[in-house]
């Protein structure tokens, strides 16, 4: 039955097709529906530029008339032929109905043939979840599984093992008794009797006797309302007492009982219900509805007389009448006032059903949204393309359907699992504070009851993993708590690997200066017999240059998991082969000062020209550092170690020095060598040039002392594997200090100036700087 006409915009005309049974809360149902159709095309955001309609087809509850409904709906006209369209205009979005099961079965199983979306707001049957057989079919009731399992629950917490099933003749009460007889099963109770709810009033002395002379005496009502108000009328007239009713989501009775003996045989009873929530400004719709200013509303005369219990008048052309059959009844006036109506008859929040259309009305308003959002290449279908609303095909809108997810405008989430089904809500619950989530702790409000609590995070390392947990549990020591505070997990090992940035940067710069240190020496090897190479000892350059590179090597026992032996020798290595570059670097300063001092006339010096002063300057120094790392290694071995305490979930393996006063002591010493060859140098720096490196090496203690002294703080100011990084680039910053600045002038000399490269330049300069100084 056509009420208003569709969803228009600025091309063409489109409708949605909602299939109901009129009746005085069905007809509200209707008005929440249209409610809800008036809201979306005032929201400018959801439908911009669109404007969303409605037909209106009643289906009577009868599975024959929505069949029809539908058939009419996809044919475009009365004569019904399938699979063909004389409709001019383009079908509807969308269908939201039927309120039985059964006739949402049809229904379903004709639309899922075309793949045209339906959305149901009050079927709940189970078989419609299988999307093999009803590929189109959404709802925003749950799956009547649910409900079967919370019944169980309920019956099991009471410990009512032994109850009895009565089931409405349709689908809805037959498969849903059976799935709430498996779930009795499962929790272990049984059944002491399934009968159906009699339609006629001959057999309902049976079932009575049955439930009369059953020992059960729990009886759970899994039924429709159509003909349960008689059959419980029977009952109560029986005088069938002492028996607790258990009622589904499908018995809406209340309202209708007149007697007050089965409202007495009904007290106690436990009754499941539709997820019932707010639905802000529909009261105040409901209220504001008027027989006056809706002519095209066919239905309001019939509701006015229904809930005032009065008629209108009519006329026939010459004589006004009063329709009734009794001059007892009063005359609609239209001056009635809703408002003092019995709540139990217009209280819109405790409506069923009401919010499911609601919801239902804005699925398919938010999958059009979607759809019309979508943008041509990112789109779900084939070569990124969208669906059109210009151009509708319905089962295109469907996956928009089947992914749709909002926040209704009471604050509740709407959306669906696979299988077309909305979660199911829980049962209402009074409490003065939510329950505390795991990963919380309970703390109790001062002055306050037991009751009202609050929670508290727990704090890093410790946990709670059940719900309103009094106190955290400390995590054992290999273990730390997750963000969540609700799971123990394994502390991350963290060390300087070779994977990491920061290891992997140091590994490749110490691999390219041994090899740039190696070069250089292959260079002085080639060239020996050269001035530049000759002066200054080349026995003492390629020592040198041999122990910086193993001073870039030595690094790289920094690096990765710290082990027993790389512990162990790690330090040591550094020690020795700095101190014989500083020795060999100390014995070629000595060498420059005791060179030109014993060419003056009458020096004693003379005596110690050659390479016993410079090889024992080396031995020396060596020797006086090989002792104390030996005697460090024997007294008081390093030794890797676990450190758990130092960073939170994390367990950093480092090298314990065991002894850090042999540590220090190894660099005191390393440093009392540079400090010395510094001084020498400096002093030896205003030597003739021509065969003096003592400007150079002057630079590079400078900058070896000045990198080690930086070193000192930033060593002491660091942890786990930041402390050996630091401890490598002071490593390599202060050879390729020493590197840069002794070898690489005589390396620029002997590659890019040979000519410089001659004994007689050489010569030639030294003299000129003789006569300069005279």
């Amino acid at each position: 039955m056509e009420v208003f006409h569709g969803l228009c915009n600025h091309i063409g005309a489109q409708r949605l097709l909602i299939v109901v049974s009129f009746h005085v809360f069905d007809y509200l149902f209707a008005l929440s529906f249209t409610f809800a159709i008036e809201e979306i095309n005032r929201d400018l955001k959801l439908l911009p530029n669109t404007t969303l309609g409605f037909h209106i087809f009643d289906s009577c509850y009868s599975k024959e008339r929505a069949l029809l409904g539908i058939l009419s709906y996809l044919t475009g006209k009365q004569d019904l032929v399938p699979n063909y369209s004389c409709d001019s205009v383009s079908l509807l979005p969308g269908i939201i109905g039927d309120t039985p099961s059964s006739s949402s079965l049809i229904m379903a199983t004709v639309l899922g043939l075309y793949r045209y979306p339906q959305v149901s707001y009050g079927s709940s049957v189970s078989l419609l979840s299988d999307k093999l057989k009803y590929p189109s079919f959404i709802r925003t009731v749950p799956n009547d599984a649910f409900q079967a399992v919370g019944i169980a629950q309920l019956l099991i917490h009471f410990g009512w093992t032994w109850v009895g099933i009565l089931v409405s003749d349709n689908d809805y009460g037959i498969l849903g008794g059976q799935t709430l007889q498996t779930e009795i099963f499962k929790a272990g109770g049984c059944t002491a009797f399934f009968e159906m709810v009699p339609k006629d009033k001959e057999k309902f002395l049976y079932v009575v006797n049955v439930i009369k002379q059953s020992s059960a005496n729990v009886v759970v009502v899994y039924s429709t309302g159509e003909y349960l108000v008689p059959f419980l009328e029977a009952i109560s007239l029986q005088n069938v007492t002492g028996k607790v009713w258990i009622s589904s989501t499908g018995w809406r009775i209340f309202t209708e009982i007149s007697s007050m003996r089965t409202v007495r045989m009904l007290n106690g009873s436990v009754g499941f219900f539709i997820h019932r929530g707010k639905i802000p400004g529909l009261t105040e719709f409901l209220y504001s509805i008027h027989p006056f200013p809706s002519p095209n509303d066919i239905f309001i005369r019939e509701f006015w007389e229904r809930v005032f219990g009065c008629q209108w008048l009519k006329s026939d052309g010459n004589h006004t009448l009063i329709n009734s059959i009794t001059d007892k009844v009063l005359p609609c006036t239209g001056h009635e006032d809703l408002r003092t109506l019995s709540i139990s008859v217009y209280d819109a929040y405790n409506f069923t059903y009401m919010l499911s259309i609601y919801n239902a009305v804005y699925v398919v308003a938010h999958s059009l949204h979607n759809m019309l959002s979508c943008r041509n290449g990112e789109g779900p279908f084939q070569n990124g393309q969208c669906g059109s609303i210009h151009d509708f095909q319905p089962w295109k809108l469907l996956h928009y359907v089947k992914n749709v997810n909002f926040k209704n405008t009471g604050g509740e989430y709407m959306y669906s699992d696979a299988n077309g089904d909305p979660p199911a809500r829980q049962v209402p619950h009074s409490v003065c504070t939510e329950s505390c989530h795991p990963g919380y702790q309970k703390v109790s409000r001062r002055g306050q009851p037991l009751c009202c609590f609050d929670c508290l995070v727990c704090s890093k390392g410790e946990i709670t993993n059940q719900t309103d947990a009094v106190s955290c549990t400390k995590c054992t020591e290999d273990f730390w708590s997750n963000d969540k505070r609700d799971k123990c997990i394994p502390k991350i090992i963290e060390y300087l690997s070779y994977e990491d940035p920061i290891g992997a940067s140091l590994f490749f710069c110490s691999s390219t200066l041994s090899v740039l240190t190696g070069s250089i020496l292959c260079i002085f090897i080639k060239f020996k017999d050269t001035p530049t190479v000759k002066a200054n000892n080349r026995k003492l350059s390629y020592f040198l240059l041999a122990a910086l590179a193993l001073c870039f090597l030595c690094s790289l026992l920094f690096i990765g998991r710290p082990m027993k032996l790389n512990c162990m020798f790690r330090q040591v290595v550094f020690g020795l082969t700095f101190s014989f570059c500083v020795s060999c670097i100390l014995a070629k300063t000595v060498t420059v000062v005791i060179a030109f001092n014993a060419t003056r006339p009458g020096s004693r010096l003379r005596i110690w020209v050659g390479s016993r002063v410079s090889t024992s300057i080396v031995i020396f120094g060596s020797l006086v550092q090989m002792t104390i790392c030996f005697t460090w290694l024997y007294i008081s071995t390093p030794f890797p170690e676990f450190n758990k305490t130092l960073e939170d979930g994390k367990i950093i393996i480092e090298c314990n020095e065991s002894s850090v006063f042999a540590f220090w002591t190894m660099l005191g010493f390393l440093g009392l060598l540079a400090i010395v060859s510094f001084v020498v140098a400096f002093l030896a720096r205003n030597l003739p040039g021509s065969f003096n490196e003592a400007e150079y090496i002057t630079f590079s203690m400078l900058i070896f002392v000045s990198v080690w002294l930086s070193f000192i703080p930033a060593y002491l100011s660091t942890r786990g594997k930041y402390m050996a990084a630091v401890e490598i680039f002071a490593i390599l910053a202060s050879s390729a200090g020493m590197l840069s600045c002794i070898f690489l002038p005589k390396c620029y000399i002997i590659i890019l100036r040979p000519e410089l490269n001659t004994r007689g330049y050489l010569v030639g300069k030294r003299d000129s700087q003789k006569y300069i100084k005279q």
